[in-house]
């Protein structure tokens, strides 16, 4: 297939094709900067280091909440041991068995007491390593933290200097383009959109640059001598095939 049109008008085209090239190059690399694939392992590390806190600080409550229901129980124990005490104290001339009954339940309770501080010790030790585990935690989030922060500084500056060029790529591009005639503007953003943004290429040799493939001997030979200024299109991938500028005809 072929469309008339003017030399000057495809060697145009292929200005916006390497302008719309360079402009697609600097879209990459803005969505693949460095900082940005670092900020996201920090910000991965953060999320990581929420879940262990969260789970640090459920295990550090429970544990809280066992000693404050410890603390309760030998509260109530050694009140009630405190006051048989002060009854026993006075009683001294009550029956033997009373007495006797009175000292049991005073031993039974300090029993008890020395039971729930014996549990209370073990939870003060286990709240130890979770206490360290949540100060360690805390200590590299400030600091992951902090480097995070550094870096969206540094993307930030990053990103502004690639939408600097980007601004200068798009701004001429709208004049390159807006050079182009309608028809063949039209036709070149279509097979852009659906070519994986290539809708143009030179013709080298037998080769297209944007297939990269072979045209067979005849058809090169035949794009070779169509009038000067009359856009091809590749038979292979069906882009605007602008022959490269040969030695001049012959008058």
């Amino acid at each position: 297939m072929t469309e008339a049109s003017s030399h000057a008008d495809l060697e145009r085209l292929l200005e916006v094709q390497d302008l719309d090239t360079a402009i697609a190059q600097l879209q990459h690399r803005k969505a693949t900067l460095p900082e940005r694939q670092a900020l996201a392992s920090l910000d991965a590390a953060l999320k990581d280091n929420a879940r262990r806190a969260a789970e640090a600080e459920s295990a550090r409550a429970e544990l809280v909440e066992r000693q404050a229901s410890l603390d309760a129980e030998i509260a109530t124990t050694s009140a009630r041991r405190e006051s048989i005490e002060r009854r026993m104290y006075s009683a001294r001339g009550a029956p033997a068995r009373d007495l006797q009954a009175m000292d049991d339940e005073i031993r039974h309770l300090r029993q008890r007491n020395d039971h729930f501080e014996d549990a209370e010790l073990e939870i003060m030790v286990a709240l130890e390593p979770v206490d360290a585990e949540l100060s360690a935690l805390a200590a590299a989030r400030a600091e992951v933290g902090a480097q995070a922060e550094a870096l969206r500084g540094a993307l930030a500056a990053a990103e502004a200097e690639i939408d600097d060029a980007m601004s200068v790529q798009l701004a001429a591009r709208a004049v390159a383009a807006g050079e182009l005639p309608p028809d063949l503007r039209e036709r070149y953003d279509a097979l852009r959109a659906r070519l994986g943004g290539t809708g143009a290429a030179r013709l080298v040799g037998n080769r297209c640059n944007g297939c990269h493939l072979e045209l067979p001997s005849m058809e090169v030979e035949r794009i070779r001598h169509l009038p000067p200024g009359t856009a091809a299109t590749c038979e292979q991938c069906g882009r605007i095939l602008v022959p490269s500028p040969g030695p001049p005809r012959p008058a």
